[in-house]
């Protein structure tokens, strides 16, 4: 007997298992609104040097604004004033011949700067003045923010196989509303650095504990379906940033926006179920008969207990051990399964942020553009729902980010003239990498056994967290050689794509519960369940 035999019973895909998907949106959709919210609260609006303390001077004085400016501020190629300089004094010929400025000296801005308020109201920049040679400290505090989801993928991973799904689903919940909120209002940028860290912290443990929980309350066949269409809560969080980012101007206000749905994830979370699948493989027989039952009157079924005996439900794969992160190395097809993995999640991670850090727009608004790549998500994943239970799994993850590195390929030797040509290219590919990222999900969660499914996935974040640091760094490169960047990740999507071939199918295939199922050849398994059923 096998959980799956249970789920047949109870129907492992009715109005309960639709429940949790409702209940796991919103949490969901939070994830992106955070995650790619630096694009605007970091955002540097156009400035210039502020020259009103020079307005003391007699002459000075008694110029126009625009005169005021062109004998304080030397001018861009495209006549616009300079972002970090100004004279080194008044240089009252320009007003005869304001083109004669080249060799004219300059220093840096010495009163601060004026912004252009127009599309932003305050981000980080103006606030806290992060421009010129500080403007690398608002790309800074995106780094941080991915680190602490890095660090937070690790420790959630450990938690959530340790003391189960729901309760560090909290725990997540409570930790990202906290520091999400106390960062809105924090008076000094090393403050918001640090909990922007612990923001991202408790974020992870919603990301990986919501799909996980998902997944393994759901039947084989419909796992795909669960999959794709929970993700499509990340397309959605992604749409709804813009709107949210078009309406608050304030980087405060926004930040505040975007966590207060946390408040609602909280009251919804007592109807989120524990893993029944997580409960029997650590023994806790009559809370997993107690949530069978409960989903079996939720679907109209005749409850687990009339059928089935306690004693029978205990024999399902039940494990008294605690299982750490070493167990992912212990054994030969483990330690295969995790090498192979790690390399795929670096490799989606790392090309999806890298296409989309680089990406260049239409010539729109920043909210028009970012709205659009959103929007571009949902058909590719919609696609993808109906490849997976068509091509399978593996075909699928190496598919996509195959497709992925020979879009970034091709736009390596299109020339920058047929911009056209280059912006499909790039919707393709960022459409691609994104199929990729969903699949990712949904196949780690069918490779790794129960036991230590969610310490996989923390492992798995972990890398791929890599993935996203690495990536800025990666675009920085173009200093170098302009198109090495697109070399590199371009290689990163091939190198992974290839890798994933080497892993297992999953498609129809039962959930593995033990670390014993993955050691033991799936066709082996496939065909004693198959003899199983036969015999019954």
């Amino acid at each position: 007997m096998k959980f799956e035999n249970i789920l047949e019973e109870i129907n492992g895909f009715g109005p309960f298992q639709i429940a949790i998907l409702i209940l796991l949106f919103t949490p969901r959709i939070i994830l992106p609104c955070h995650f790619l919210l630096n694009n605007f609260i970091a955002a540097v609006p156009p400035h210039r040097c502020d020259i009103s303390t020079l307005g003391a001077g007699g002459l000075f004085r008694n110029l126009t604004q625009e005169q005021r400016l062109t004998v304080s501020l030397p001018v861009r190629e495209d006549g616009g004033p300079k972002s970090c300089e100004m004279f080194a004094k008044p240089q009252f010929q320009l007003l005869a011949n304001s083109s004669d400025n080249a060799d004219l000296p300059t220093v840096q801005c010495q009163s601060g700067w004026v912004y252009d308020n127009s599309t932003f109201t305050s981000t980080l920049a103006t606030e806290w003045d992060l421009v010129c040679d500080r403007k690398s400290l608002t790309q800074t505090t995106g780094t941080i923010f991915f680190f602490g989801v890095m660090i937070g993928a690790f420790a959630f991973g450990f938690l959530c196989d340790k003391y189960g799904r729901k309760n560090t689903l909290l725990a997540s919940y409570i930790i990202a509303i906290v520091f999400g909120f106390a960062s809105a209002f924090a008076n000094s940028y090393i403050l918001f650095a640090v909990l922007r860290f612990l923001t991202g912290f408790g974020l992870s443990g919603i990301g990986i504990n919501s799909s996980v929980l998902s997944i393994e309350w759901v039947d084989t066949s419909h796992r795909s379906f669960i999959g794709v269409i929970g993700s499509l809560s990340w397309s959605v969080g992604n749409m709804l940033l813009a709107g949210f980012a078009f309406l608050v101007n304030d980087w405060r206000t926004l930040i505040m926006t975007v966590t207060a749905p946390l408040g609602f994830a909280v009251l919804t979370w007592w109807w989120i179920p524990e893993s029944a699948r997580w409960l029997l493989a650590h023994g806790k027989v009559e809370s997993a008969q107690f949530y069978l039952d409960k989903c079996a009157k939720f679907n109209k079924r005749e409850k687990v207990s009339s059928k089935l005996k306690l004693e029978s439900l205990s024999n399902i794969e039940k494990q008294d051990k605690n299982y750490t992160y070493l167990h992912l190395i212990k054994t030969p097809k483990m330690r295969r399964l995790t090498l192979l993995t790690g390399i795929v999640w670096y490799g989606v991670a790392s090309t999806y942020y890298g296409i989309s850090f680089n990406v260049s727009g239409f010539g729109l608004n920043i909210y028009l553009t970012h709205f659009i790549y959103a929007a571009i998500e949902v058909p590719a994943k919609l696609m993808i729902y109906f490849f997976l239970n068509i091509f399978g799994r593996r075909k699928c993850q190496a598919g996509t980010l195959l497709l992925t590195g020979i879009c970034i390929a091709i736009n390596v030797f299109v020339p920058q003239g047929l911009w056209h040509v280059r912006a499909v290219v790039a919707i393709l590919g960022k459409g691609l990498s994104e199929a990729s990222f969903t699949i990712v999900f949904l196949y780690t969660t069918e490779l790794y056994p129960t036991v230590v499914r969610q310490n996989a996935l923390g492992y798995t974040n972990f890398t791929s967290r890599l993935g996203v640091l690495v990536a800025p760094l990666i675009l920085l490169l173009e200093d170098v050689w302009t198109v090495l960047p697109q070399v590199i990740i371009c290689s990163v999507a091939i190198i992974s794509g290839l890798v994933a071939l080497l892993l297992p199918e999953t498609l129809n295939v039962r959930l593995p519960e033990t670390i014993d199922d993955v050691e033991k050849p799936r066709r082996d398994q496939a065909s004693r369940e198959e003899s199983h059923f036969t015999i019954m």
